[in-house]
């Protein structure tokens, strides 16, 4: 061949003196010098070569006799007998003899290609020695002629032969066929990515800059772990004092990132696809149909596939290769040169994607494209015609995202729009600032008419009683309930007769005006009538929401089969809606329906309900519902005897309350309380008594009754502790009055848990005959209702009085049914679920010793790494972000997620998340 070699091409790369421990991926070398082939495909900046050479430099390490010939490619290598003269040349000098004949043939101008690799193969295949064949940059040669040759000798390879290759793009070889065989190995993108740790390790310990440990995570999260993107950050951030305002706000304007992707990536494109690349990275994800839409061309599923081929971060978003995102810093680059190319319209790009999303429904993304394109009459258009399902969906979430970017002035003028997003704060619990928007639409209204916009006929009549029922729920919140009520009824004055959707809101405000003060029946009427019109207008969702209310207030009246029936009513109304979704609050239902199944006493049914919650998925439950599940779970997990589990899971939901509006009768911080005095932690319920300034001489209110109630149930516990006759004296005076504020409220339910615990107090007076009265009349009412938890929860202490109660009536169905509730629900070795009088919170392990979880023999237990990816499930992170924590390929991630969900008995994270806080995991 007439052209000189270049030396350097065959040597193989130093490594930089300082290089970050990536103990991970030294596994790689064992398996990628026995295997037919290697590809380490990824971007540029990825440390492919850097990965290479350190295989390269162990590989002596791994197994001693091995030879590796290196070839560094560039473009001119393209050419067929170029490209193995190098190859050949590069294996002659690292294993003498062993391409000798090769050589010949290639130089020889009779030679050809074909006749020169068999000729290697043969040279080969009695080579004492191992060899591996190093391509680096192979993407540069990448053509036909070269890739048919090289899968001519994976085909034909002796044993002892090799293959790595570092690429940007995934070579033309025969990938599928080699991975089938065992015969490949690849490292990927996410493989290469530097972990948070190694990130650290890169940053300040081989540049040196001192960064917190946020400041590096930001980095690490804003650059996705690409190498040469932390390489470029360090080098920016030299010299600075501001090291944290700069990292939060790095990003693909950066002059060393753009430069960088610039030269590297964007201007190496082809025009066409260079302008693909400009033109949709004004979207935030990509499909082939959106990209045509955006692009007016014909090719974008195939220019997707393409791009991934060639490593041009690109990341997949679904296992199905329908939706793409570009790298964060590389979209950012991306759109920073969309701005400086004249011959684009960036305001058409964002039209055509307002459109096209708008076509397909997703209105969220085509408001935010109008926007954009700064067609802000059309984004508000697109709001008010998309709010009125999303509320019915009550999806007010996306409506509050949409606030951010329609401006002020523009909601000004249009009362319709100001209208929805008053409603969307509000029922978001965001009251700060409503009564000034409130206050701007009614100024607008009473304007002269050609200074608004409607589109909306209709609704903007409705404006009057809608103004007035946002009146009443600000009063509502302010604690003004007779305020809250006038409005109500000014509300219900103003709408329509056969306006049934504006007639829910105020009958529902009015209702729990009549809540807060103790009024239940009257609450139950109103929020009765408010479901039956939200039936009527086909807003299931909030049917739902007004039935979690409904099952409430039932409960509190002691009516337990009432509340089975409307929350069943309710689930079987929510599974016949025709919307191909999960309706929003059907997970609520199934809370509810555990919550009536463990009054029941049946733990087990309880159990199953609150699981069904776990398989919905996201978006099933209304705002109230996380903080419900685990008010509901922690009594699952109370009765498990773990105490510990029971307690974390009450103070998540303390953290987690959302009112809704309802009125705070049942503070889960009381809750907790109670738990801490059945687990004997008394000094930690006195505590929280004192916090809240209770007085068993205070004057009984509906709002105070619960935390009162529970304050009897610590004096009670005190006075076991410590006799003392006033204690006692304060507990019994603070239960009659509690006993005739109930009676006065018809409250059933708080009357008969007031006779029980009165019945534990007067038996520790020594009055028996007076305890045995109250507990009659609470066995009495339960009975009824057949209402096993309000006694079996209290029925180790009233042990004594049951007894006698047995001994004088005979036994009843309903007395088996509570001393079995009040044994061991969910044990099924039989073990009794309490630890036998201990006085402070257990420990989780402490607390199950004896005691395991109903479903735990059922599941065949996680493996360590199982275990780790089950608690990131837990977290924000993403899937890629879990696989970068714990230094694995994404496709691990998935396979760990598979086994965990098979093992689970569940399809999804939440339920994944969900099954993991019953087992304790």
């Amino acid at each position: 061949m007439g052209d000189l070699l270049v030396e350097t091409k065959l040597l193989v790369p130093r490594p930089h003196r300082k290089l970050v421990p990536r103990r991970r991926l030294t596994g790689i070398a064992e398996r990628a010098f026995t295997s037919a082939l290697t590809v380490v495909s990824a971007p540029a900046g990825f440390g492919k070569t850097t990965l290479v050479a350190q295989l390269a430099a162990v590989s002596d390490e791994v197994r001693g006799g091995r030879s590796v010939a290196w070839v560094s490619l560039d473009e001119r290598d393209a050419d067929p007998r170029r490209f193995w003269s190098y190859v050949l040349n590069a294996v002659e000098r690292t294993s003498p003899g062993a391409a000798a004949s090769a050589l010949d043939l290639l130089e020889s101008a009779t030679g050809s290609l074909e006749g020169v690799i068999v000729a290697l193969v043969n040279e080969l295949s009695v080579h004492p020695g191992e060899v591996t064949i190093v391509l680096d940059d192979y993407h540069l040669v990448d053509d036909a002629a070269i890739s048919d040759d090289v899968a001519f000798l994976l085909d034909r390879r002796p044993p002892q032969l090799h293959l790595v290759i570092g690429t940007r793009a995934d070579p033309a070889l025969p990938l599928a066929r080699l991975r089938a065989r065992g015969e490949l190995v690849e490292v990927r993108a996410n493989d290469l990515r530097f972990t948070a740790d190694e990130a650290a390790a890169y940053l300040n310990d081989v540049h040196g800059l001192d960064l917190s440990a946020s400041d590096v995570s930001s980095l690490e999260s804003r650059t996705e772990g690409w190498i040469a993107a932390l390489q470029l950050a360090a080098a920016s951030l030299r010299g600075r004092e501001d090291k944290t305002a700069f990292i939060s706000g790095f990003a693909g304007d950066d002059r060393f990132v753009v430069d960088y992707l610039a030269d590297e990536v964007l201007d190496r494109q082809p025009a066409p696809l260079r302008r693909f690349l400009l033109e949709t990275s004004v979207l935030e994800r990509l499909s082939g149909p959106l990209c045509d839409a955006v692009t007016d061309r014909k090719d974008g599923g195939s220019t997707l596939v393409a791009l991934e081929r060639k490593n041009l971060l690109i990341v997949p978003l679904d296992d199905r290769r329908q939706w793409y995102r570009y790298h964060h810093l590389f979209a950012d680059v991306l759109r920073s040169r969309l701005l400086t190319e004249t011959s684009i319209d960036v305001s058409v790009l964002h039209e055509r994607a307002s459109a096209w999303f708008e076509q397909v429904g997703e209105m969220d993304a085509a408001v935010r494209h109008s926007v954009a394109a700064g067609d802000l009459v059309r984004a508000a258009d697109l709001v008010e015609l998309a709010a009125p399902a999303l509320r019915r969906q009550r999806s007010e979430g996306v409506i509050r995202g949409w606030m951010d970017v329609i401006p002020d002035e523009v909601v000004r003028r249009r009362p319709v729009l100001a209208s929805i997003f008053i409603a969307a704060l509000m029922a978001d619990n965001a009251f700060g600032g409503v009564g000034k928007r409130l206050d701007d639409l009614e100024a607008v209204l009473a304007g002269p008419a050609e200074a608004v916009v409607v589109r909306d006929r209709a609704q903007a009549e409705r404006l009057p009683a809608l103004n007035a029922t946002h009146r009443a729920g600000l009063a509502l919140v302010a604690g003004d309930l007779d305020l809250t009520i006038s409005h109500a009824e000014s509300a219900l004055a103003l709408a329509g007769t056969d306006d049934r959707l504006t007639l829910a809101a105020p009958r529902a405000l009015k209702g729990l005006a009549s809540w807060a003060v103790g009024d239940l029946r009257s609450a139950y009427d109103g929020y009765t009538a408010a479901a039956q019109d939200l039936a009527a207008a086909g807003h299931v969702a909030d049917v739902l929401g007004c039935t979690v209310t409904l099952v409430d207030l039932a409960l509190t009246l002691g009516r337990l089969g009432e509340a089975r029936r409307l929350a069943g009513e309710a689930l079987d109304l929510a599974r016949s809606a025709t919307t191909g979704e999960v309706v929003r609050g059907t997970a609520d239902m199934w809370v509810a329906l555990g919550r009536v199944a463990w009054q029941y006493g049946d733990a087990a049914t309880s159990a199953r309900h609150l699981e069904q919650v776990a398989d919905l998925g996201e978006g099933a439950g209304l705002p109230q519902e996380p903080y419900r599940w685990r008010v509901a779970m922690a009594d699952v997990r109370a009765a498990a005897g773990d105490w510990r589990g029971a307690d974390a899971l009450l103070e998540e939901a303390d953290r987690l309350y959302n009112g809704d509006f309802s009125p705070n009768v049942r503070p889960v911080a009381a809750t907790r309380a109670r738990l801490w005095v059945r687990a004997g932690d008394l000094a930690a319920a006195r505590e929280w008594a004192r916090e809240r300034g209770l007085s068993p001489r205070e004057d009984v209110t509906y709002v105070r009754e619960y935390e009162l109630l529970t304050l009897a149930r610590i004096l009670l516990a005190q006075w076991a502790v410590l006799p003392d006759p006033v204690t006692l004296t304060d507990t019994m005076h603070l239960l009659e009055r509690l006993r005739e504020a109930a009676e006065a409220g018809g409250r059933v339910g708080t009357t008969v848990e007031v006779a029980v615990v009165t019945a534990l107090a007067r038996d520790a007076a020594g009055d028996r005959p007076g305890a045995l009265r109250s507990l009659r009349m609470a066995l009495a009412v339960a009975e009824r209702e057949a209402w096993v938890r309000v006694i079996a929860d209290d029925a180790e202490g009233l042990r004594p009085l049951l007894d006698e109660v047995e001994r004088l009536d005979g036994r009843s169905q309903f007395l088996t049914d509570v001393r079995a509730a009040a044994g061991a629900p969910l044990s099924p070795t039989g073990a009794p679920p309490r630890d036998g009088g201990s006085r402070s919170l257990p420990s989780r392990d402490q607390g199950r010793a004896g005691t395991r979880d109903p479903h735990a023999a059922y599941v065949e237990p996680l493996s360590e790494r199982e275990l780790e990816v089950m608690r990131l499930l837990g977290s924000d992170l993403d899937g890629p972000d879990i696989a970068r924590r714990l230094s694995v390929s994404l496709s691990t991630v998935r396979t760990h997620t598979q086994h965990i969900y098979a093992k689970l008995g569940v399809n999804n994270r939440r339920a994944a998340v969900r099954r993991a806080h019953q087992l304790g995991l």
